[in-house]
């Protein structure tokens, strides 16, 4: 039994969820059919996922759909996987749009044939002032990209005098990351039963509670993250403070929020 101490107050629902949607392959091999058929059934979980968070007005949920890492996945199924993103992408938008959720990608989009490129960008556009949701797409994405990237822009405005060494922060990395207009992770979420953060979001993560579960993505509904959420309502985030200290105020410390 954990010794965390446990608030008696209820936490308010996390604003920012991100979750490593883990075992799609290993769903469809149980079920002895390709792996595909598995990417296939976590599309339709995403969409159940997606309506929930809706419902229980979850500011911003980030889904780790495909790592800087995948390219090493077999040639056929990551062709597969990029069609499954084309076609989905273009069935699914207009819902989005329709259903007032802002569609953001984050990753290293160059890679990507011309034709996602821009559908990629044209559903941003087109969902832009939506509020009911932030949907985060990570796609060819990895933590330790996202850092790098945000530390060339910073080197670059070092050179051009803009910034002075001085002037390097944690809040200043924290501008330059390709999430810096959303709030960092409140919960961390990985399906499959793998127990690793597996270079998502390495520094927005810090403060995040982490939940791990065996449930393989295709199987994680919106049960399933109630009770994820229901976990993280019972945690008292202390934020490097005491269980007293966060006792006597409602908001972490402002550094954090």
């Amino acid at each position: 039994m954990s010794d965390t101490p446990i608030d008696c107050k209820a936490s308010p629902n996390p604003r920012h969820i991100a979750i490593i949607m883990d075992g799609n392959g290993r769903w469809a091999q149980k079920r002895f059919m390709p792996r595909f058929y598995g990417h296939k059934a976590g599309v339709k979980a995403v969409k159940k996922i997606v309506e929930y968070c809706v419902t229980e007005k979850i500011e911003v949920l980030s889904l780790f759909a495909f790592s800087s890492e995948n390219w090493r996945r077999p040639k056929e199924e990551v062709s597969l996987l990029m069609s499954l993103f084309l076609s989905t992408l273009q069935r699914e938008v207009n819902s989005l749009h329709d259903n007032n959720i802002r569609l953001r990608f984050i990753g290293d989009q160059t890679q990507f044939p011309d034709a996602l490129q821009k559908l990629m960008t044209d559903s941003e556009l087109k969902t832009q002032r939506n509020e009911a949701l932030s949907l985060v797409i990570a796609v060819n994405y990895g933590g330790q990209w996202d850092l790098t990237q945000a530390f060339k822009r910073i080197h670059d405005k070092i050179s051009s005098g803009v910034l002075q060494c001085s002037d390097i922060s944690p809040s200043l990395i924290h501008q330059h990351l390709s999430t810096a207009d959303l709030p960092d992770p409140d919960l961390f979420i990985r399906t499959g039963g793998e127990q690793r953060v597996s270079n998502f979001m390495l520094w927005q993560l810090a403060y995040a509670e982490m939940y791990f579960t065996s449930a393989l993505w295709p199987d994680f509904d919106p049960a399933a993250l109630a009770e994820a959420i229901s976990s993280f309502k019972m945690r008292q985030r202390r934020f490097g403070q005491t269980g007293e200290q966060i006792n006597d105020q409602s908001t972490p410390p402002a550094h954090l929020t």
